[in-house]
This record gives structure tokens, sequence and C-alpha cells, in this order.
């Protein structure tokens, strides 16, 4: 099968060909770990875009090694130190943050941060003695994998973006594998490290049968009307939250129901916006935890571009309008987006447009049943299953090597 250009998610003979030794590698069963007890260190976060991925990860290699050893490294103070605990794992988290993108004194402390923060990795590195890192983005990422490449650990990083960021992009010269979900990535990693493996999902949303009238009794909705799920991110978006706030009284009128996640940020204000349509299936919520079951009620969904949620929509395979964030580097998230649009299986939404323009682009397309069926479809082609057990497996052959 050819990749076609640009495309990020669809199906591939080197996808397949991987999962063929995904599996072949796991059917060696324990044999290759029974003299040695496996551990392994996932290190980064910041977002749910790279810490569903990374529990994902960990859960495949759990079910492939009985009795692996699993540390996260997070960021101390960003959500992962209070959802990676919530899945099961231990975290230990580094004092590091990012570069603020406006001038402020914090920028100061940056290098000071980055020094002690490689030097924490050395120490936790050298305490937890891992046989592979596993980088996934995020701050706590940068400091870890350098402190591995210079133990001489292997490093695999997976790279879920299309325009890889920097600290990835200088890591790789020295990263073993380097596990990505779009094609064409040579052109910031060494092509012979690259593995096409998509980005993993969480576990939950790879089945939504059977599970849509549970997702109606829990959001409270009328199953006899349209749905839209709005997910501005795990932090929500404020320009998505302001469109969405903007066209409350439009989506009541033309009995459309809205589960939207706001984010903690917004959600007091989105509160009080949604009472005045109490019992007409608006619903606000700062965090979506059943996103199985958010999916499955949604006959169309309005979204930021991260990979992980243009995975999980290639996944479920729902019409989708995207907005990308432009606070990104290297405004990632438009092209993660238009690999999408370039098959038309999404629609775009520029953000300094969506205030004044997607809630009423959202009714249109909702009306529009030929085009919700097209973007379905379409979309359902470029799905890329069975990520986390890939990548579980490449980095497996890394202890294994």
């Amino acid at each position: 099968m050819q990749w076609p250009n640009n495309l990020a998610f669809a199906g591939s003979a080197q996808s397949f060909e991987n999962a063929g030794k995904a599996g072949a590698f796991a059917e060696q069963g324990q044999s290759l770990y029974e003299k040695k007890k496996v551990k392994v260190i996932i290190s980064g976060g910041g977002t749910g875009g790279h810490i569903f991925p990374a529990i994902s990860i960990a859960n495949a290699l759990k079910a492939k090694v009985d009795g692996i050893e699993i540390l996260f490294v997070g960021a101390n103070g960003r959500m992962e130190m209070e959802k990676v605990p919530a899945a099961g794992y231990n975290i230990v988290g580094l004092n590091i943050s990012g570069i603020q993108r406006r001038i402020t004194t914090a920028n100061l402390s940056l290098p000071f941060k980055l020094i002690g923060s490689v030097r924490q990795s050395a120490k936790i590195i050298k305490d937890f003695k891992p046989d592979v890192v596993v980088g996934v983005g995020g701050y706590a990422s940068g400091p870890l994998l350098l402190a591995a490449t210079l133990k001489k650990i292997p490093v695999l990083i997976q790279e879920q973006n299309s325009y890889a960021g920097v600290t990835n992009k200088v890591l790789g010269k020295w990263a073993d594998k380097i596990c990505v979900a779009y094609p064409n990535m040579d052109r910031f990693f060494p092509k012979e490290k690259i593995i096409l493996t998509g980005n993993p999902v969480r576990q939950d949303i790879n089945n939504l049968e059977g599970k849509r009238q549970r997702g109606i009794e829990l959001f409270g909705l009328d199953p006899n009307k349209k749905t839209i799920l709005v997910i501005g991110g795990s932090l929500g978006a404020r320009t998505i939250n302001q469109a969405i706030d903007n066209t409350l009284s439009k989506f009541a009128r033309n009995n459309i129901q809205i589960v939207w996640q706001t984010g903690k940020g917004y959600f007091d204000k989105a509160v009080v916006a949604v009472k005045p349509y109490e019992g007409q299936g608006i619903r606000a919520l700062d965090f979506i935890q059943k996103m199985d079951y958010a999916y499955s009620v949604a006959d169309m969904v309005i979204s930021r571009a991260g990979a992980s949620s243009v995975s999980e929509l290639c996944i479920v395979h729902k019409p989708c309008i995207l907005v990308p964030s432009p606070n990104v580097a290297e405004d990632h998230q438009t092209q993660n987006a238009m690999a999408l649009v370039n098959h038309n299986a999404a629609v775009l939404v520029k953000d300094a447009d969506a205030i004044q323009k997607l809630g009423d682009i959202a009714i249109e397309l909702l009306g529009n049943t030929n085009k919700l069926d097209n973007l379905e479809r379409n979309i359902a082609h470029l799905a890329m299953h069975n990520s986390a057990e890939i990548i579980a497996a490449e980095v497996l052959k890394l202890v294994k090597n």
C-alpha cells in the first residue's frame, strides 16, 4: 500500500510490517526476561496529548512483560503529577518549565532549572537503573533523555507531531529509535532510526460499540437530538470556549445538544452560561474522564489539532471541525490538521476566525448529512491501530539488545 502525500494516519505496508513484528516478538513470551527484571523510564508530559499516549505505552509494556518496573518522570506542577498516579504508576517530578513566549523574568531562571533537572535526572537514572528510557515530549522529556544519552542508556523517542520539536530534533541524533506518526519525518531525524507507528490512544476508545446508550444516560442527553462534543484539549482552549459561549442560544434554538469540555480555567464561567439551557442537553464539564462515552454520543466533534486529539478522532472516525492552536511551536497543529483536511477528512477553522464563525459553521455542517457522511468515511481511512503495542515491542527490543 502506498502512502498518499502528507497522509499522517493511514495504514501502510510499514505499519503492518511493524505490527507483525510486534506480534512475533510478543509470542516469544517472557523467556527473554526471565533472568532479569526489566526496568523502563517514561519521561514527559505537560498536557493530555503527552500523558495519555505515555500511559498507553506503559500499559502495553505491562501486558507484554510480567513484573516489569515502570517509572514516570514529569514536571512538578504539571498535570502528569496527578494523572499518572491515577493510572497506577509511580512518578518523580523535575523542577523544570518551558520558555515563556512573552518577555518575563521567569525565563532568566530557565538555564539554572535545566542544569538542575539534568543533574536530578542523572540521579534518578543512577538510582532506578533503567534498561531503556522513553521520551514522549513535554518539559521533563529533554533533561531525562539528555541524562540517559550521557549515561549510554538506550533511548526511544516518540514524536507525535508532523513537525518535530527542537528538543527531539537535537536528541534524535543520539536516540536509538524514533517512533513517528507521520511519513516524511526524515527531514528531522536520521532515516535509519525512524519507525512509523502512529500515536498511541487511550485503550477505552478503541471500541465504542454498545456505549452510546450509556453515554446518553451519563451526560443526560436526548437520544433523538444531534450532539456536538467540544474538546479544547485537556487544559481547555480559550478561543473555542468563547465561540461556544457566544453560540449557546443558537445551538438551543436548533435543538443541538452540546457536551462541552471547558478546562478548569473557563469552567466557572461556562457553568453560568449553560444554566439558562438546563434540561436542553447543553452540558459543561471541566474535564471528561470517560472519553469513550463522550465520543459515542457525538455526531460531530469540535477540537484543537494536537497530535493525540487527531489520532483519537481518526480511531473513532467522527466528523470534526479542527481549530489549531496558534500558541505552539512551528504551528504544528495546523500541519496536523491539514493532514486530514487535504483528504477531505476534517474541516479547519482558523483560531483568529473561531469566535465569530465557529458556531455558525458547526450548525451548518451538522445539518449537512452528505458532508458528515463523507468526513466520517474519509477520516476512518486515516486511522493507525495498535500503535502502543508496536512502540512497546520496539522498547523491548532495545532491552534485548
